[in-house]
């Protein structure tokens, strides 16, 4: 926390929208992140609309541009509404001890960018849920093909054969049996997503859900 107060203090915060001193983004601008509008499969649920300039912006600067301090923000809304999922899955679907697993980027990506965002906002939201209800597993689903960006590519049968057999589980017996929710910065045809479902399935995971940023 003193830290953090130094931190502020030497290289001071301003919302990237505003420009209100004090935050990387603030309550106001994040109230202006509108819900997405496209529907998407009933197992993804995504908090944003990425087509809005500001959604996109943010995630922008995110990926290309290191502002990982907007994950914060990000994370902390993102574990909210893991919860309220939560609520009605362990009730209805016996959804019980989940496990978070990031969407993995390969090692080439990896290096390029120093960081892998989804990896990012799960950790957050481990630290904000304190070990009360979610376990996190970064390292278990990994991926071992370097792909085309899925942005770059329009047609959906030509996004799921660039994905095809590009993730392995490291470790199926942590697994098995276990209720997964995947995390991920933005979906959009939720090719990506469908991938990873598969794979996961495949080693023995029993429920899967997940939760991006925008779509």
């Amino acid at each position: 926390m003193f830290l953090n107060t130094i931190l502020d203090i030497i290289f001071p915060r301003y919302c990237l929208s505003c420009n209100i001193a004090g935050t990387d983004l603030c309550t106001r601008c994040l109230a202006s992140f509108p819900n997405p509008e496209r529907e998407t499969e009933n197992w993804i649920f995504p908090l944003f609309d990425y087509r809005h300039p500001l959604v996109k912006k943010t995630i922008k600067l995110i990926k290309y541009k290191g502002k990982i301090k907007l994950i914060d923000t990000l994370a902390e809304i993102l574990y909210g509404a893991i919860l309220e999922e939560l609520t009605e899955l362990q009730v209805m679907e016996n959804f019980q001890e989940p496990v978070l697993i990031p969407i993995p980027l390969s090692k080439k990506r990896y290096r390029e960018r120093g960081f892998n965002q989804a990896e990012l906002l799960c950790k957050q939201i481990i630290k904000n849920d304190e070990n009360k209800y979610l376990t996190l597993f970064s390292n278990v689903l990994v991926k071992i093909k370097e792909t085309e960006h899925q942005a770059n590519i329009k047609d959906r049968i030509i996004r799921l054969k660039n994905l095809k057999d590009s993730f392995v589980v490291t470790n199926g017996n942590l697994i098995k049996g276990r209720n997964i929710i995947l995390i991920d910065d933005v979906t959009t045809t939720g090719a990506t997503l469908n991938e990873a479902r598969k794979i996961l399935k495949k080693s023995g995971a029993k429920k899967i859900i997940a939760f991006t940023i925008a779509h």
